[in-house]
């Protein structure tokens, strides 16, 4: 049944709104986009620490990981080509972002109702990380299969998922920004009913209208972007996703099995401790769901980046006391690698709440209407290339940092978490047609925004409710 609220915004206007079975089942059907994603993330770390798919394709890492321990381990794995197809797949996701936006993360936020907006938006982050961990479990059940077939299965597994978002983009509606901005007017009163669950909906449509009409006065997003006024959405497009990569958490994704086989867990044993993980970022993800649109943005950006500080120290330093410098040790026991395991689960969690959802929900509800083809395309193609460029060098760059890799990424996340804290205005239930009053009122990015670039709500009746932004 369909709950009732009434959302009181910027400028003094109300928009009621209800999570309703309709757009409840849209998002859902929409977040599937998310599950080719994760699938990928989790698939390829795990077939290649199958010694099958090694010894077939790339011989020099299987014989070099076959060493006896006192070889270097940070370097076991050290391949370019490995990696290479590790991280080839967001070459074509990078290209492919200049057209397609990565459209499921706008779809959702122009979908959900301003207060259910995060929860609905994580949607797509939780499909991720289900990807991820359905990947780790049939990576797990795969790598036993006899005859060396097991790669073979899981990487032909992909087909599901593709399948679930091809089905699923033909039945999805459009969104009542996408029918105005065509031109569909009374189909998007009806669709905006529908999402909303209520028919006192004139206000929230003018506002969408208004949003539409200044969208058609932008002939160039590409450059308008540039302008001064939204410098704010731009710098929040290239350094939130650029930010999230230089957590670290794919390369733990990606080689979690890899990771733990280097740290001194058999095959089967480090392709189980990736199931571990997966579970751990499933389960986070839902305590985002369930806080992000109580607790706020800023508050989850916050925590899950001192936790994961923390642990990204503490996962180095136990490789270090282990390994030293030269990379060579003796077994490593049960109690001290389940140690490292459960520093990087804490590490996984923090993300799971925090950087993994919000990396995706804030960049796709910060643009107003004229730019969010532009800034969203920005948004997806900064954290494609990133994706890219850390997954292939992460594996070189453990071999010559050894475990100060791990100092690097904890001082990113330090600068990262700095930057949210004096940069990064509170989002939570702000219809996007309004978001503009929250870099108006803003300490530092007002100075980029005067008034005639405000016209939606009223900028001086916004004081009491964005002065903590």
């Amino acid at each position: 049944m369909a709950v009732g609220v009434i959302v009181s915004t910027g400028g003094g206007k109300q928009h009621p709104g209800k999570m309703t079975p309709f757009v409840f089942l849209t998002c859902l059907v929409a977040s599937s986009g998310g599950l080719i994603f994760g699938y990928d993330i989790g698939i390829s770390g795990g077939v290649t620490s199958m010694d099958s798919f090694l010894s077939r394709f790339f011989p020099s890492v299987y014989k070099q990981q076959m060493a006896d321990s006192s070889t270097n381990q940070y370097c076991k794995f050290d391949s370019l080509l490995l990696t290479l197809f590790t991280s080839s797949l967001y070459v074509a996701a990078l290209l492919s972002s200049f057209l397609a936006s990565t459209a499921v993360p706008v779809y959702l936020s122009e979908m959900a109702p301003a207060f259910l907006r995060g929860t609905l938006n994580i949607g797509f982050q939780l499909m991720i990380t289900v990807g991820i961990l359905a990947a780790n479990l049939i990576n797990y059940g795969t790598a036993s299969i006899k005859g060396g077939w097991g790669w073979r299965v899981s990487l032909g597994l992909a087909a599901v998922p593709a399948l679930i978002i091809t089905i699923g983009s033909l039945v999805l509606p459009d969104t009542p920004n996408s029918l105005i901005e065509r031109g569909h007017d009374e189909e998007a009163k009806a669709m905006l009913r529908k999402i909303r669950g209520t028919e006192d909906i004139r206000a929230e449509y003018d506002d969408l209208v208004a949003a539409s009409d200044e969208a058609k006065s932008v002939h160039h997003p590409w450059s308008n972007i540039l302008q001064r006024k939204y410098r704010p959405q731009l710098t929040m497009a290239i350094l939130i996703p650029c930010f999230q990569q230089l957590t670290g958490i794919n390369v733990i994704m990606f080689y979690a099995p890899v990771l733990f086989k280097t740290i001194g867990f058999g095959s089967e044993a480090s392709l189980a401790s990736a199931v571990i993980t997966g579970t751990v970022i499933v389960l986070g993800t839902f305590v985002s769901i369930a806080t992000v649109d109580k607790l706020g943005r800023r508050a989850l950006f916050l925590q899950g980046g001192t936790q994961m500080l923390i642990s990204q120290l503490v996962v180095g330093t136990l490789i270090a006391l282990k390994f030293g410098i030269s990379g060579a040790a003796t077994d490593v026991s049960k109690n001290y690698a389940s140690i490292i395991v459960l520093f990087i689960c804490f590490f996984v969690a923090a993300f799971a709440w925090s950087w993994g959802p919000l990396g995706w929900l804030v960049p796709s509800e910060i643009f107003p209407l004229e730019i969010r083809s532009a800034g969203q395309s920005i948004n997806v193609s900064v954290n494609m290339f990133f994706t890219f460029f850390i997954a292939q060098v992460f594996l070189t760059a453990l071999c010559h940092l050894k475990f100060g890799l791990f100092y690097v990424f904890a001082g990113w996340v330090a600068i990262m978490t700095a930057f949210i804290a004096f940069f990064l205005p509170e989002t939570k239930s702000v219809p996007i047609e309004e978001m503009v009053l929250v870099w108006r009122k803003h300490w530092f990015w007002s100075k980029f925004i005067s008034d005639e670039d405000v016209h939606v709500g009223n900028p001086e009746a916004a004081d009491d409710r964005f002065k903590d932004a």
